[in-house]
């Protein structure tokens, strides 16, 4: 299954598929053979990267998908 990465309205990231985390040095996350996840996206979650619900009542964001402009050429 390839990946599929979900915005979701008011809350997380909802990662599914096959992929893999790494943080800014390269060490791989365990994700304890999870297929999906949820990461953070309003910040306040204590255990970031990942979504532990802290943003309920507290984060408010409608993403909609729209197309990128065109991308830039040197």
């Amino acid at each position: 299954m390839s990946t599929k990465i979900t915005i979701n309205p008011n809350g997380s990231i909802k990662v599914e598929g096959d992929f893999q985390i790494f943080d800014k040095e390269g060490n791989q996350y365990d994700l304890g053979g999870r297929e999906i996840i949820s990461l953070c996206r309003c910040g306040h979650s204590k255990n970031k990267p990942f979504c532990d619900g802290s943003h309920k009542g507290q984060f408010e964001d409608e993403a909609k998908a729209f197309a990128l402009p065109p991308k830039k050429t040197v």
